[in-house]
C-alpha cells in the first residue's frame, strides 16, 4: 500500500473512533463519559490531522459513514468500557500499518498516535497487549490428549 492508502485507512479508523466515542458519552455518566468525552476530542483532532495530510497529498479525504456497526451497543459500563478498548485497539493496529511508511515525519505521528491509544486502552482497561496493534495469533489446538501434537500418516 501506498502513504496515501495507509493515511485513507488510518482516516477510516478515527472516524469509526469518533462515531464509536459519540455513542459511549451519549450512554455513560460521570468519570466514564468524562474518559469518552476526551477520547473524542482527541480521535477528533487525529481524524483533522489526517485530512489535512491527506489534502497535502493533492487528494481527497474520505468521508465518515452515516453510521458504524459497533460490536457492542453499551448499555452498562462494563459494555461501554468493552467498547472503548475495542475502539482503541482497532485505532493502534491502523497506526501501526501507517507506521510502516517511509516517510519520517508520517511515521513519527504514526507512533506518537499508537502511543496515546495504547495509554487510552489503558485507562479504560489497565493491561496492555505484549505488541499493541497486532492481533495475536490463532494458537493450534492439540490433537492427542497428551497434548502432542498428532502424527501424521506414513504415505508408502
Amino acid at each position: 500500500m501506498s502513504t496515501l492508502d495507509d493515511l485513507q485507512q488510518t482516516l477510516a479508523a478515527e472516524h469509526a473512533a469518533v462515531y464509536a466515542y459519540g455513542l459511549i458519552a451519549a450512554r455513560t455518566t460521570g468519570s466514564l463519559r468524562s474518559a469518552a468525552t476526551t477520547a473524542y476530542n482527541a480521535h477528533r483532532a487525529r481524524r483533522d490531522q489526517l485530512r489535512v495530510m491527506i489534502r497535502e497529498r493533492g487528494a481527497a479525504p474520505r468521508e465518515a459513514a452515516a453510521s458504524y456497526a459497533v460490536p457492542v451497543t453499551p448499555g452498562s459500563a462494563a459494555e461501554a468500557t468493552r467498547l472503548a478498548v475495542h475502539v482503541e485497539e482497532g485505532v493502534t493496529a491502523a497506526y501501526l500499518q501507517l507506521a510502516a511508511t517511509a516517510e519520517v515525519a508520517v511515521r513519527e505521528r504514526a507512533a506518537l498516535a499508537m502511543q496515546e491509544s495504547v495509554i487510552r486502552a489503558y485507562g479504560f482497561r489497565a493491561e496492555i497487549p505484549a505488541l499493541p496493534g497486532l492481533r495475536p495469533a490463532a494458537t493450534p489446538e492439540p490433537t492427542a490428549k497428551s497434548g502432542s501434537p498428532a502424527p501424521t500418516p506414513a504415505t508408502g
